[in-house]
């Protein structure tokens, strides 16, 4: 399909995003703003500067980049306005559901209160119903730190447990497998609190990190995840399962020029509930649909395969059954006229 057509498909297509750091969105002209309005001296001037702090090769030199940044988030109106201005974005690439990563360690630890950040990303996910998109908040563990910052974390979230749909695993995987949280995620599946964890791409220990996700802590999604194709056992149980995968195959080009593309396609052709998300778009200057347009051009893919990966990111979403059979159903209609054109 041509490029141009296929980029007028996608940017028209109704999809979910469900792995997406909202730090990962502040854009360099943000984040300039907000280090003057906070009165914080960050080095740069003008988003080059900012941009050419971009430097990373890995994953740990992408999250000392990373963390170094959140310093201009402040206030409880600076993470109102990090995610207002992710939403306005995302509706206009016709997402229309949401599931938000935060990190709440990486802004405690920095003496931001918790209350500051989820009742400033809340706000906005409230406000951001007028650009008719919707969005629920997924606190993700920093898998860096403690088993008991982890567990003081959720004692904090608890009280907000009405505005978080789920928990994640994010940071530094090295050393730190996911069967280190889980006692801590069985805690928030009691709490009625949905499970996913990032197993990283091609990092050490991957599959085994897989298969401590998927079989003991029985998590619901794996972010990236796309390695698990190297052990077939495991893709057979995840597509019995059900378990959505979600990819950022742009956003791993640092370690993998193809971006995971014969991955994915591999688990799309057996059935697995792959989809494909932005990560931090900011720094990988790539949102979601430039993602997909990124899959399509290298991969050729087809206007149904394509259709087939934004229907996986509502089936796995964590939303009711009816709200995803609403969002099928627009893909459908979509779909059908787009034939007719």
């Amino acid at each position: 399909m041509a490029a141009n057509a296929i980029r007028t498909f996608i940017d028209n297509l109704p999809k979910a995003e469900l792995h997406i750091h909202v730090e990962g969105t502040l854009e360099p002209d943000l984040k300039l703003k907000l280090a003057r309005r906070n009165h914080i001296d960050i080095g740069q001037s003008t988003v080059e500067e900012v941009q050419q702090t971009y430097d990373f090769h890995d994953l740990p030199s992408f999250l000392a980049v990373y963390y170094q940044a959140m310093q201009v988030l402040q206030t409880e109106q600076d993470f109102y306005d990090l995610a207002l201005a992710y939403l306005q974005r995302a509706a206009a690439q016709h997402v229309r559901h949401v599931e938000l990563f935060f990190d709440p360690q990486a802004h405690t630890s920095r003496g931001i209160s918790f209350s500051t950040v989820i009742t400033g990303l809340h706000r906005a996910i409230v406000d951001g119903r007028a650009f008719n998109i919707d969005a629920a908040l997924v606190m993700c563990f920093l898998r860096d730190l403690s088993q008991e910052s982890a567990r003081q974390t959720l004692q904090e979230a608890l009280p907000y447990k009405d505005w978080i749909v789920g928990v994640g695993l994010d940071s530094d995987e090295h050393n730190n497998p996911p069967l280190k949280f889980a006692r801590l995620f069985e805690d928030a599946r009691t709490e009625g609190l949905h499970l996913t964890a990032h197993c990283d791409v091609d990092q050490k220990d991957s599959i085994e990190h897989i298969k401590q996700a998927l079989e003991i802590m029985d998590v619901e999604r794996i972010d990236h995840g796309t390695n698990i194709v190297e052990d077939s056992d495991l893709v057979a149980l995840a597509v019995k399962r059900g378990i959505g995968i979600t990819a950022c195959p742009p956003a791993r080009k640092d370690t993998s020029p193809k971006m995971k593309g014969e991955a994915i396609l591999m688990l799309l052709d057996k059935g697995a509930k792959v989809c494909v998300n932005s990560d931090d778009p900011a720094y990988f200057r790539g949102y979601i649909n430039d993602n997909y347009c990124a899959l399509a051009d290298q991969f050729n893919l087809s206007q149904e395969q394509v259709a087939q990966l934004a229907k996986n990111s509502f089936e796995v979403s964590w939303i009711s059954q009816e709200r995803k059979d609403i969002y099928l159903a627009e893909i459908d209609r979509y779909m059908a006229q787009t034939e007719q054109e």
